[in-house]
Order: C-alpha cells, then sequence, then structure tokens
C-alpha cells in the first residue's frame, strides 16, 4: 500500500533525510521517497497507518499531511514493471559504477611496468577512501542523516556519522602513504563492518532509502552494489592481513 502526502517545513537535503529518517523507523513503514521540490513523500506500509502516528513520529518543525488523490495502488503498480525499470535502476548507479571502474583502472596502470598485485590492492583502498569521502564533504551536513538511517553504530552514537568521512580520509592516505597497513586494515573491517551489517538489514526489510556512500550530492539508492562494493573491500582488508601476519 502507497500513500503520497504533503510534508511542510523541508528547505534543504538534511531536512529531507531527517523526514526520511523518521518516518522510515516506524512499524509498517518498508519504504519512504521524498520529493523535495513538491514538498511530498511517498511512503509504502504493509498496513496502513493513521496520520496522527505519521506527525508524531516526525519533529515538530515538520508538518505531515495526506493527499488523498495521489493514493497509489501498489499490486496495479507492480503488474507493469519490466525492462524500463531495469534500466532505471541501473542508471541510477552508473556514478557508482563509473567511479569503481576508474579507481580499478588507475590502481592497475599504476603498477602495470612492475606488476604487484597486493600494491594494487592497498592503492586501490586507498583511492577508494579518498574518493568517496570527497563526495562526503561536498554535504557535511546533510550527510550523516543519511548515514544514520542505516549504519548500527551510527544510529547510537551520532558524532560517529559526523567524523565518518574524515575516518575515511585518514585510512585513505595511510593507505597510499603505506603508514601503519596492519592498523588500516584492522580499521577497515570494523568499519565497513558494521556499514555492511546496517546494510544488509536495510536489503533484507525491503526498505527504499538513500545509499550515502557517496554522501548526499549523488542520489543512489541503497541496493546490492552498495553491499557488493562493502564486501570487496572487506575481503582485500583480510587477504592483505593474513599476508602480513
Amino acid at each position: 500500500m502507497k500513500h503520497i502526502y504533503n510534508i511542510t517545513g523541508m528547505t534543504c537535503d538534511s531536512c529531507k533525510a531527517s523526514v526520511e529518517k523518521y518516518l522510515g523507523e516506524l512499524n509498517g513503514v518498508t519504504a519512504v521517497s521524498i520529493n523535495l521540490e513538491k514538498s511530498e513523500a511517498e511512503i509504502t506500509m504493509s498496513h496502513h497507518l493513521d496520520i496522527e502516528l505519521l506527525q508524531k513520529a516526525l519533529p515538530e518543525k515538520y508538518g505531515i499531511m495526506e493527499t488523498e488523490s495521489h493514493k497509489i495502488d501498489t499490486p496495479r503498480i507492480y503488474e507493469n514493471i519490466g525492462v524500463g525499470d531495469e534500466k532505471s535502476k541501473l542508471q541510477q548507479l552508473k556514478p557508482l559504477l563509473l567511479i569503481l571502474f576508474y579507481i580499478t583502472i588507475t590502481s592497475i596502470l599504476l603498477h602495470y611496468k612492475s606488476w604487484n598485485f597486493g600494491e594494487v590492492m592497498l592503492d586501490f583502498m586507498g583511492l577508494f577512501y579518498i574518493v568517496f569521502s570527497f563526495f562526503k564533504m561536498l554535504d557535511l551536513k546533510g550527510f550523516p542523516d543519511s548515514f544514520r538511517m542505516y549504519d548500527p553504530l551510527a544510529k547510537r552514537l551520532p558524532i560517529y556519522a559526523w567524523v565518518y568521512p574524515f575516518i575515511e580520509i585518514a585510512l585513505g592516505l595511510m593507505f597510499l602513504m603505506r603508514f601503519e597497513i596492519d592498523i588500516a586494515l584492522i580499521i577497515t573491517l570494523v568499519v565497513l563492518g558494521i556499514t555492511t551489517i546496517g546494510v544488509t538489514k536495510t536489503l533484507l526489510d525491503k526498505k527504499s532509502i538513500r545509499c550515502a556512500c557517496l554522501g548526499t550530492a549523488l542520489k543512489l539508492p541503497m541496493t546490492e552494489a552498495t553491499f557488493i562494493e562493502n564486501t570487496i573491500m572487506i575481503i582485500m582488508a583480510i587477504v592483505m592481513l593474513l599476508n602480513i601476519f
């Protein structure tokens, strides 16, 4: 069951992320999609939720009102899903896939004259962190709200979401400068391990939320691609640690 609501009080991407977060945490809500320009929220529910309950879930600065004419019949929508929707999904992921492609090619070209797979992996991990932190830095105010929507530690410790981009910068420099690699690898396992738990839960719950891996500048959906990219980094960290020890 889907409904479209008018939302008042939203003025920026940070507001959008906050509304998505608070509504998405309600029991019975399986997906939240915000259109900031139209000040609308499309909410998918497993069962109908009263407007009063939705309002209580939001901070006082936001108001919510149902638009009856915009109710959506979920079964009819899904009957029409076809190839076009798949292309749309791939199109949304195009920035992420291109970034991963360029990072991979760059890491390989840096060592094409004297091939060393371990060095390639270290450069890949370093560039991964530096590039991904750059996009988070573009909207440091909006990123924490988006990140807290799925990262377990960020939900419990808000300050962690604020410092996360700087953690990525530090890890990226450590890998590229070959400084304390063993410590950087252990931190990578912990940080990405926690995030992957949240990503996995989000995917299993089939919640449609924005992936904060590239900050809020690029509107990427949370998909299996996010899980795969984290898993690749975790596997690399494990392989490198086994080689060290």
